[in-house]
């Protein structure tokens, strides 16, 4: 195994990281970082604790001494704030907008960055999120970005959040994609786009094996030795 192997998989919501992320990690053998999730529980943690998403100062003291820890025995990983299960607590609207806004802030990405490059360190790791490749792991040697039809990304996510019981409706959905993406390609810090030399792919009409196969593909041609040891 090549010790310390990052692969980053960056792109917008609905784009079909995450289900490509953790599939990977899993056939793979590494650790899935999941850096979405870290934003989000940054964000229901300031809600509770009753801090503004415009309190800089408080975002960062809150970064600095947030209880905030990961269970790797399973995929997706649990994440847990002070001991409680968040894993399904982040997941609402209204964490997915917080988020965003959040992760904007110059104090947290910088904790955020710093905890992700801590917890990748000396690991192989897929690193899911939005910089990826651009800001937390500029050195990567393998770098994706997925993107998808607005369309596709929409009815993905629509399909998700019903999946897990949630009251919505398609336009309402469409909406919130819209204001996400809005979000996430304006801010000054760390706006979602690919890296320059990412290989960008897009799954709208694609399986996520066609995906997967795409990835492990180039992999394999980028000299990544695992995968002919994983399909042993």
């Amino acid at each position: 195994m090549i010790p310390g192997e990052v692969i980053t998989i960056d792109g917008p919501a609905g784009s079909g990281k995450s289900t490509i992320s953790r599939a990977l990690a899993r056939m793979l053998g590494f650790l899935y970082l999941d850096t979405g999730a870290m934003y989000r529980s940054v964000a229901l943690a300031a809600k509770r604790y009753g801090v503004g998403k415009n309190d800089r100062e408080g975002l960062s003291t809150l970064c600095k001494c947030i209880p905030l820890s990961f269970g790797t025995s399973r995929l997706p990983p649990v994440i847990l704030l002070g001991g409680e299960d968040i894993s399904a607590a982040i997941r609402s609207p209204e964490m997915d907008l917080l988020s965003s806004d959040i992760s904007a802030v110059p104090e947290v990405r910088e904790a955020m960055r710093d905890l992700q490059r801590k917890i990748a360190q000396g690991r192989d790791v897929v690193a899911e999120g939005r910089d990826m490749a651009t800001v937390v792991f500029p050195s990567a040697r393998h770098k994706f970005f997925l993107t998808a039809t607005p369309e596709m990304r929409a009815q993905r996510r629509y399909a998700e959040r019903l999946s897990r019981g949630e009251s919505t409706d398609r336009d309402t959905v469409v909406r919130q994609l819209v204001q996400r993406d809005r979000q996430d390609e304006t801010r000054q810090i760390a706006p979602l786009r690919p890296a320059r030399e990412a290989l960008i792919i897009d799954t709208t009409s694609m399986t996520i094996n066609e995906v997967l196969d795409e990835i492990t593909s180039k992999l394999r041609d980028k000299g990544l030795e695992i995968l002919r040891a994983a399909a042993k």
